[in-house]
């Protein structure tokens, strides 16, 4: 589990409880000059200048939120775009086999 103040315990099977470690939140002084990455990741550069570290709560930082779901951050809609392209790649493909399939028989026609 992991605490409002990022303390992340293990519960054990055996019904011991351990504290694993600690999550640390950076700051950046200037986060407009993090060079974006992909998705929701994000490089240091020399623009953003270098992360001050602090425990979640303090120094600025933000908070964590115990026991929530995050939302996913995933795009529904490029991702059933991509799904139909696929499916109509796959149906061409299988177009392409009945064809070539059809073009085979009528040559073993040919032949007798």
């Amino acid at each position: 589990t992991v605490n409002s103040e990022g303390v992340i315990t293990g519960n054990f099977t055996n019904g011991q409880n351990q504290v694993l470690s600690q999550l640390i939140l950076s700051k950046f002084d200037n986060p407009a000059g993090l060079e974006k990455v992909g998705g929701n990741m994000f490089n240091q550069t020399l623009n953003s200048g270098v992360p001050t570290d602090a425990e979640p709560g303090n120094a600025g930082r933000g908070s964590l939120i115990p026991a929530s779901l995050e939302g996913s951050n995933v795009d529904l809609a490029k991702e059933f775009v991509d799904l139909i392209t696929a499916q109509r790649g796959f149906q061409t493909n299988a177009r392409m086999i009945t064809a070539a399939n059809d073009i085979l028989g009528e040559l073993v026609n040919l032949v007798r």
